[in-house]
């Protein structure tokens, strides 16, 4: 609250945005800073012993009651049932700790999924040229999994998970599109086989890229027109890692080629069209765009989810299927995680979580330099009644406030339960 000065408790009025001058957990309100709503508070307050409060000008909607004024006021009004609401306000913030806990240990248990789905990726990966049969069959049993609990739960959440080291982007790259392509597959009614195929041709779509040198593939700056070349072969690649994986499902290998060509036939490798592209095709083209979006390459900067989002919606409506990218922004929230934001209240925060069900209101990550980084509140918006405002570039964020938040240097998704 860099527009804040220190003001008498009897100065404040509803409307005014203060900031409590003690500990997180010396006080009954859930934030410490927030715009009064009720002389209530202003009195609750008072019963605390807190004389003197941070006043911000910028976030109020009132001035402050002048000193004579404040003075005049003082010990006129006396409200009933502070001890009740104090005794209600204590246990709603109990609960909401609670709540925080929950979802922590709900991330936690989603991440070691998460990390376990890796590990089998990586095995799965490296028994495809001399075990094969083994590879794709796991593989099989990873999708079915998977499967099972987006079919089986009515209340599924999408968690932010935590970075990637820089020997698995591939692999969690990969994990990201199947997962997102499996959650579309079912938002858009498709059978099971059809989700477990989109799942399965999603995890191998780019095996093709262990194949190319990884000077190259990692190559800083801009690369040469027959490295760019090479590069676009990828998909193909990943097509003849499978050649002596016999089980792989035939339908499934269209997609792993396509998955970089747009219905108008300016992606690549072959520059299909539309009509030359079947659903899994446009599908899977949607979820790799929006991740690499995201993400970033070598040759592209990582943007937010939220600018990612934007931005396949404004400028890629003859690129991609417009009804599977309508149908993202309705599975994910218009704020999927891993987006930065500034809420109604003045307070930056980080989308933790969103409830599949109830996207509008995800779970927020709130920066309170008052609380302990690792005690940090996450809150639902539904219940605070706040509301985002923008959503922000990382590179906006003050540096106390994003080594607080600590952004994701890239996004990927995990499932769970609340």
């Amino acid at each position: 609250m860099k527009n804040s000065v220190k003001v008498s408790i009897n100065q404040i009025q509803v409307g005014n945005f203060i900031r409590l001058p003690v500990s997180w957990k010396d006080h009954p309100f859930l934030f410490s800073n927030f715009k009064v709503k009720t002389q209530s508070q202003i009195e609750l307050i008072k019963s605390l012993g807190i004389e003197q409060v941070y006043f911000d000008t910028e976030r109020s909607d009132v001035k402050l009651l002048d000193k004579e004024e404040a003075k005049s006021k003082a010990g006129l009004i006396k409200e009933d049932g502070l001890d009740e609401l104090k005794l209600e306000m204590d246990q709603y913030k109990q609960d909401q700790i609670e709540s925080q806990k929950k979802l922590r240990r709900s991330i936690k248990k989603t991440e070691q999924q998460f990390d376990r789905s890796l590990s089998m990726m990586r095995s799965t990966v490296s028994k495809l040229g001399s075990r094969p049969l083994n590879s794709v069959n796991d593989a099989k049993d990873m999708v079915s999994s998977m499967t099972n609990m987006l079919l089986s739960s009515d209340d599924l959440v999408l968690h932010l998970m935590g970075d990637a080291k820089p020997g698995d982007l591939i692999y969690h790259h990969s994990l990201n599109v199947s997962v997102m392509c499996m959650m579309l597959a079912k938002s858009l009614n498709w059978n099971r086989e059809d989700i477990e195929l989109i799942g399965l041709g999603a995890l191998f779509h780019d095996v093709g890229k262990l194949k190319i040198p990884s000077n190259i593939l990692n190559k800083q700056v801009p690369l040469t027109k027959p490295e760019q070349n090479l590069i676009k072969q990828h998909p193909l690649m990943s097509l003849n890692f499978l050649k002596l994986a016999d089980t792989f499902p035939e339908q499934a290998k269209p997609m792993i080629a396509n998955h970089h060509e747009f219905i108008d036939g300016s992606g690549y490798p072959k520059g299909l069209k539309g009509d030359d592209l079947d659903k899994f095709s446009q599908l899977i083209a949607v979820v790799n765009e929006y991740d690499d979006l995201c993400n970033g390459t070598k040759t592209s900067k990582a943007k937010t989810p939220y600018a990612s989002l934007g931005l396949i919606y404004k400028n890629y409506q003859k690129k991609l299927n417009t009804e599977y990218v309508g149908k993202l922004i309705k599975t994910i929230g218009i704020y999927p995680p891993g987006s930065v934001i500034e809420l109604s209240s003045g307070q930056f925060g980080m989308v933790m979580s969103v409830n599949l069900n109830k996207i509008l209101f995800p779970q927020i990550m709130l920066y309170d330099p008052l609380v302990p980084k690792e005690q940090a509140p996450i809150i639902d918006l539904e219940r605070e009644e706040i509301s985002i405002v923008r959503c922000l570039p990382v590179s906006a964020l003050p540096e106390n406030i994003f080594k607080y938040l600590n952004p994701r240097e890239r996004i990927s998704y995990g499932i769970g339960k609340p």
